[in-house]
């Protein structure tokens, strides 16, 4: 007797739906764009918790480089971790050193080793008058101060508007290790928003 022959083999129909390819596509975009979206947030708050860090103006003592109220970055990363020297100019915050749980921001007048002397309202570096674009004539006042010596690893620190500050004048040198930030950036209000000079 002989063997029935084989019967043909059919392969089965694939049992996979392939959807809407168009609807696919779009929920894969949409899927990449939040990942992103959420991979840049993660990058902007760590920049700001480590590099930058938000800080309110409160007081008048700046005036007319910023006011009061305004929000400002500061950089507190370059100086920390020695990748900036503090520089004559710069707009520094510090914790004052009267009472440490206050915080201050004043523009960095004299370096370590300078000799800075203040006559009619003018400050003298080293026996050099000082060009000083920030402070108006409006804003300065007429006190003498000094002669004194800035010590290693100290600085003098004026704020802008003389008249109203209280500064090394009044409570003497900055130790370096009470600065923690350059102040760099206003993102508040808006129209005042730009860079610290």
């Amino acid at each position: 007797m002989s063997e029935p022959a084989p019967e043909a083999m059919t392969p089965a129909p694939e049992c996979v739906s392939r959807g809407n390819p168009a609807r696919s596509s779009l929920l894969v975009a949409a899927a990449v764009w939040i990942r992103d979206l959420m991979l840049a947030v993660l990058i902007a708050v760590l920049v700001i918790l480590f590099l930058y860090r938000p800080v309110k103006v409160e007081g008048t003592s700046m005036m007319p480089s910023l006011y009061d109220q305004e929000r400002l970055f500061i950089n507190q990363f370059s100086y920390r971790f020695g990748l900036g020297d503090i520089q004559r100019g710069d707009t520094v915050v510090f914790w004052y050193p009267e009472d440490t749980t206050k915080s201050y921001i004043k523009r960095v007048i004299g370096l370590p080793g300078d000799k800075v002397q203040i006559i009619d309202g003018y400050v003298y570096i080293n026996g050099k008058k000082l060009t000083e674009k920030y402070v108006p004539m409006r804003y300065r006042d007429d006190r003498d101060w000094g002669p004194k010596v800035v010590p290693p690893d100290n600085y003098f620190v004026l704020g802008d508007d003389r008249i109203a500050s209280n500064d090394s004048r009044a409570w003497g040198f900055v130790p370096k290790s009470y600065i923690y930030g350059k102040a760099v950036f206003v993102f508040w209000p808006l129209d005042k928003a730009g860079k610290v000079h």
